[in-house]
């Protein structure tokens, strides 16, 4: 296993749309292993695979609180078959924008069919944050970040600061 690079906005690559995966090949499954571990050692709960450079349709997600209990979920080829009516309001924060949170309405309940990692297709019911992470990694394999979903305005001042902070980043590197 490895440890990913994952972007941070505005890095263009975020914006793009990934392909499906079709068969879960032994690469692609290593990738969700990779991912995995990049996710945790983030410290995060949902990665995808664009937030590592890679335009496939796979996540990984588990909201498992304590690293004894974990329940990691790998998928590939994710799409969401049914949505509730009713809402739910999580404050979201993204790997890709760190440290910058805001509440984000989201579908409450979801179903989503996927294929694991053994290519067995799968389909899985969630609420609560399981629900509210799922879509906002499946939004990553579309190129929407969670800043897509709330004001402009909001978006705009923290797209500013993610940008200052990658330039003075930049400026700081020392010159070979």
């Amino acid at each position: 296993m490895a440890l990913l690079n994952i972007l941070t906005a505005p890095d263009p690559r975020l914006k793009q749309k990934s392909t499906p995966v079709g068969t879960v090949t032994p690469e692609v499954r290593q990738l969700m292993d990779d991912m995995l571990e990049t996710m945790y050692a983030a410290p995060g709960i949902g990665l995808a695979a664009p937030q590592v450079g890679v335009l496939k349709r796979v996540i990984v997600v588990d909201i498992s609180p304590e690293p004894e209990k974990r329940a990691p979920l790998r998928m590939a080829d994710p799409e969401l078959i049914w949505v509730s009516d009713e809402d739910a309001d999580f404050e979201e924060g993204c790997l890709s924008v760190p440290q910058h949170y805001s509440n984000v309405v989201r579908p409450a309940a979801i179903r989503v069919r996927y294929k694991d990692e053994t290519n067995a297709e799968r389909e899985l019911e969630a609420t609560g944050l399981l629900a509210t992470c799922i879509q906002h990694e499946i939004d990553h394999l579309d190129g929407v970040l969670f800043i897509d979903h709330i004001s402009a305005l909001k978006r705009n001042i923290i797209l500013r600061k993610l940008l200052k902070t990658k330039k003075s980043a930049t400026s700081a590197a020392p010159v070979a």
